[in-house]
C-alpha cells in the first residue's frame, strides 16, 4: 500500500533489464539506543530479479526476508550496500510508485465490500475516485470476485479476502508486485486459482516477487529463486538448477535411473555393473531391467557408458535423479547447526518473521 501526496497512475519504466537489484546489501539491528548487542539481519545479499519474471524469495523464519522486502519499500533503512527497483533506489518515491504490495495479513474492514475497499486503498494511494471506479469492475473480475463486488468483506473467505488484496495491489497499474506469503492459508481451489491470477500477470508483462514457505507452490511457478538463511544469501539461480547446485555443493553423489537390455542374458548385469553399487528397481523378463545407482562425476557416467557398452548392453535411457525445491531447500539450510545464541533472540523480536 503506497502513500504518496501526488496521484500515482501507471508510469514509464526505463530500458533496463532489472526490476530487483541488491548488492551487499547488509542491516543491522540494535537491542536499544546505547546497547552494545547487534543482530545483522542481512549480510551481503547480492542477487538481481529480471523484468517480466516469477521470482521466489525463499528461507525460514528469522532468514531475513521481511527485512529485505521492508529495505525495498522504505519502511526501514539499509544499514550499508545498495538495492533498486526498476532502476530507481529502494524505497523511493520513484519507485514504490511501479510497485504493488500485498502483505501477508492485510486486514481489510469487514464492514467494506469490493467496491468500496478498493475505493479505501485507492484513497490512500491518492488515486482519484473517477480511476478507482474505471478500473475496479475490471480488476475484480481479473481475481474472481466480480459477481461477490456488492458483499460485505466480512462474508469472504480468506480466499476471497486474499484476492481482494491483490486487487488492490494492481490499483496503480504496478510493473512490479510484491507477494508475501500469497497462498498461505488456502485450500487447494484457491491456492490454484491465485496461481493462474500469478502466472496471467506474468504473460501481461508485471513481474512478480513473492515470498512464501510453502515450497511445492513455489515450484510450480517461479522461474528463479533466491535462498536466505540467518541473514545469508545461500543460493541464487534457476528452480530446475537448484539439485544440481546443492550436490556439487556437499560433493553428493550424482544419482542415475538407467534402462537397459541385457539382450536375454540376465547374468551381464553384474559385470557391466561390476564398479558400482546398484539396485535393480524393475524388470521385465530376462531382458530389460531399470537400476539405480550413484556416480561421483561426469567422468563416473562416461565411465559407465563405457562399461556397459563393452559388456554387451544395450542403453534404453539414462537420467539423473532430481532434486526437488523441499529436498534442496532442506539441504541448504540444515548445513547451518541451530543456535540459541542472544543473537536468535533478538531476530526473534526484531524481525517478526
Amino acid at each position: 500500500m503506497i502513500t504518496e501526496s501526488e496521484p500515482i497512475t501507471a508510469a514509464v519504466v526505463d530500458d533496463a533489464s532489472l526490476a530487483i537489484d541488491s548488492q551487499l546489501l547488509c542491516k543491522t539491528y540494535s537491542d536499544g539506543l546505547l546497547s552494545r548487542k547487534r543482530f545483522q539481519a542481512l549480510t551481503d545479499v547480492t542477487f538481481s530479479v529480471n523484468q517480466g519474471e516469477i521470482f521466489g524469495l525463499l528461507g525460514p523464519n528469522g532468514a531475513g526476508k521481511t527485512t529485505f522486502i521492508k529495505i525495498l519499500l522504505g519502511i526501514i533503512r539499509k544499514t550499508s550496500g545498495s538495492a533498486t527497483m526498476l532502476g530507481q533506489p529502494a524505497g523511493s518515491r520513484s519507485g514504490r510508485r511501479l510497485v504493488g504490495y500485498l502483505p501477508e495479513h492485510l486486514r481489510i474492514p469487514p464492514h467494506l465490500n469490493g467496491y468500496t475497499a478498493l475505493e479505501c486503498y485507492g484513497s490512500l494511494s491518492n488515486l482519484p475516485k473517477s480511476i478507482i471506479r474505471e478500473k475496479r469492475d475490471g480488476l475484480l473480475e481479473l481475481v474472481g470476485l466480480a459477481d461477490r463486488a456488492k458483499d460485505r468483506c466480512k462474508k469472504y473467505s480468506k480466499g476471497m479476502l486474499q484476492r481482494l488484496g491483490l486487487a488492490q495491489a494492481l490499483l496503480h497499474d504496478p510493473k512490479l508486485l510484491i507477494l508475501d506469503e500469497p497462498t498461505d492459508g488456502l485450500d487447494p481451489q484457491a491456492r490454484a486459482d491465485m496461481r493462474a491470477i500469478i502466472r496471467r500477470l506474468k504473460d501481461d508483462g508485471v513481474t512478480i516477487f513473492l515470498n512464501s514457505h510453502i515450497l511445492q507452490e513455489v515450484e510450480m511457478i517461479c522461474d528463479r529463486v533466491a535462498i536466505l538463511n540467518r541473514g545469508v544469501l545461500k543460493y541464487s539461480g534457476k528452480v530446475d538448477s537448484i539439485g544440481e547446485f546443492v550436490a556439487s555443493e556437499a560433493g553428493v553423489k550424482t544419482g542415475l535411473v538407467v534402462d537397459i537390455d541385457v539382450l536375454g542374458q540376465p547374468a551381464a548385469i553384474n559385470t557391466a555393473f561390476s564398479n558400482h553399487d546398484f539396485e535393480i528397481k524393475s524388470r521385465t523378463g530376462d531382458e530389460s531391467f531399470t537400476v539405480q545407482l550413484s556416480v561421483e562425476d561426469q567422468n563416473g557416467i562416461d565411465a559407465l557408458v563405457d562399461q556397459l557398452r563393452n559388456n554387451g548392453v544395450s542403453i534404453q535411457s539414462m537420467n539423473r535423479q532430481q532434486f526437488s525445491l523441499e529436498d534442496a531447500f532442506l539441504k541448504i539450510i540444515t548445513q547451518d547447526s541451530p543456535d540459541d545464541s542472544v543473537e536468535t533472540r533478538m531476530d526473534e523480536v526484531f524481525l517478526q518473521e
